[in-house]
């Protein structure tokens, strides 16, 4: 949508619009409200839905942490923003506009810097900091080190940001049209795709929830198995998925109720969970009494 934050029910609004208006179905990925002066807004945002899905077909779905991620450089002005990488790193590299920059983002209240944690970037004893602590190791304020770092790592500056509600995050899951995704793209604990920083969403997003349902914190556990597998399925149109049953692809979990939870977390993000004991994906062994067999059994959806 639009806006996550302070123009959040005014994009739920636009999105319903818009859907409504070319007769398709709707999903709003992902449902938060952003900002702590904006947790008092999901109510309202309940509201709307529950109100527009008497007559239209609306899902959504959210991962289960109170932590968002992206560039690092979203944090800039949007003026500076225009025109692509190249013309934002010459706004950054230009004394003028630098300054100019850094003196909105000067304006942010006290504490701001505080919620923000680098991820990926160049500089290896930054990954997993707050931008507070590289602003002290650099012996810079926050302001600065964030535009040092984005400017040295040429814009591909990772950055996580501590700006929702623990409160709301358990009333979002549990309404019945989430369905529970992780936000996060392909990640693996060695080679390539283990040099980054990643959110710990990639890794332990379905676990964590799994531990939540069986803690008693949110929803019953076999609502909660329905929010990983059928509903997502259905949402986004995935045939023969989703369900046990005979025709369907043999994609299957076991995992040990005792032993189930995630092990991954902001400061060390490539760690595989714990309790999970046997995977198959389209009907390959995939993991085996908690191992990698080697095999790779999956296959690229298209809804």
């Amino acid at each position: 949508m639009r806006s996550e934050s302070s123009g959040l029910l005014e994009a739920i609004d636009e999105s319903l619009d818009i859907a409504r208006r070319s007769n398709v179905r709707l999903q709003i990925s992902h449902l938060k409200a952003s900002g702590s002066g904006n947790w008092n807004k999901i109510d309202a945002a309940f509201a709307k839905i529950r109100e527009a899905r008497q007559e239209m077909d609306i899902g959504s779905d959210r991962y289960p942490y109170t932590a968002s991620c992206t560039d690092l450089d979203i944090v800039l002005p949007l003026w500076a923003t225009y025109g692509g990488r190249d013309a934002i790193l010459e706004r950054l590299r230009n004394s003028d506009t630098r300054e100019k920059i850094r003196t909105e983002l000067m304006d942010k209240p006290d504490g701001h810097w505080d919620n923000v944690m680098i991820g990926s970037t160049q500089f290896e004893s930054y990954k997993g900091k707050y931008l507070t602590e590289a602003a002290d190791d650099l012996n810079m304020h926050p302001v600065d080190a964030l535009l040092y770092l984005i400017d040295a790592d040429d814009l591909k500056t990772g950055g996580i940001f501590f700006s929702m509600s623990e409160k709301n995050l358990w009333r979002v899951l549990a309404e019945p049209y989430v369905s529970i995704g992780s936000d996060g793209s392909m990640r693996a604990p060695w080679g390539p795709l283990s040099h980054d920083h990643p959110h710990p969403r990639a890794y332990g997003s379905h676990t964590r929830f799994l531990r939540a349902a069986l803690d008693g914190k949110t929803v019953p556990l076999p609502e909660a198995i329905y929010k990983m597998t059928a509903l997502p399925a259905q949402q986004f149109n995935l045939k023969k998925r989703g369900m046990l049953k005979e025709g369907y692809a043999a994609d299957i979990l076991v995992f040990d109720p005792a032993r189930i939870k995630e092990e991954t977390s902001y400061a060390d993000p490539h760690r595989l969970s714990a309790g999970m004991i046997h995977v198959f994906a389209n009907g390959v062994h995939c993991l085996e009494n908690g191992k990698h067999t080697g095999l790779r059994g999956g296959r690229f959806l298209d809804g």
